[in-house]
Formats: C-alpha cells, sequence, structure tokens
C-alpha cells in the first residue's frame, strides 16, 4: 500500500505564511506526479499546485507569487509554501501523489487526510 501524510497546517492571521508538506511512503515504485489540492463546502476540490517528475512545477495564476511548491517525485515529498494567507485561503488542503507501485504496474492516485488551514484574526 501507499501512506500519503500532509503536515504544516494551522491557525494564522491574515497576511501570515505557512509551509505544508506532503510525504508519500510504501510500496513506490516511481511517483508521476504530486499535487496540492484545497477542498471548502464551496469550492469541492481546486488545483493549488502540481510537480512532475521530470521537474516541471507548476502554480495557479491567480496564486502566483503568493504561492510556492517545491519538492520532488524521487525523494516522494512536495512542499506548499503559502505567503500572505487570507482568510479567503481557508481550506482543507490534500495532497494526491500518481504512483507507479511496479514495473509493470499502471498508475494509481492515492490521497492524503489533508492539513486544515485557518486564516483568521
Amino acid at each position: 500500500q501507499v501512506q500519503i501524510v500532509e503536515s504544516g497546517g494551522g491557525l494564522v492571521q491574515p497576511g501570515g505564511s505557512l509551509r505544508l508538506s506532503c510525504v508519500a511512503s510504501g510500496r513506490i515504485y516511481r511517483i508521476y506526479a504530486m499535487r496540492w489540492y484545497r477542498q471548502t463546502p464551496k469550492i469541492q476540490r481546486e488545483l493549488v499546485g502540481l510537480v512532475l517528475n521530470d521537474g516541471r512545477m507548476n502554480i495557479p495564476d491567480s496564486m502566483k507569487g503568493r504561492f510556492t511548491i517545491s519538492g520532488e517525485t524521487a525523494k516522494n515529498t512536495v512542499y506548499l509554501q503559502m505567503d500572505n494567507l487570507q482568510p479567503e485561503d481557508s481550506a482543507k488542503y490534500v495532497c494526491n501523489v500518481e504512483v507507479q507501485r511496479g514495473i509493470i504496474s499502471t498508475t494509481d492516485n492515492y490521497w492524503g487526510q489533508g492539513t486544515q488551514v485557518t486564516v483568521s484574526s
């Protein structure tokens, strides 16, 4: 099996920063992509950033300048640095990992439990 563990969430004041971490472990032959999503009751799921195994990284244009994604799929780890957080960034941030578990296996998607980010004064 594959385990996905996120950490780094919490309560922060507007303008503050948080750094989220996502680590994948278990039966992993290769990771093709690691993605951060955020979920709220209003927005079911929104892509926040991704790292691909060829080294490409991407953040949606609306979040560039405040959010930075880093990490390496070869190290099974991805980080999301969030600066100048605002109340509308409050959400559960969930890590998704696209994993090939064996040399002849297809890829599967695995999800973490998520880490809550609350931005409030």
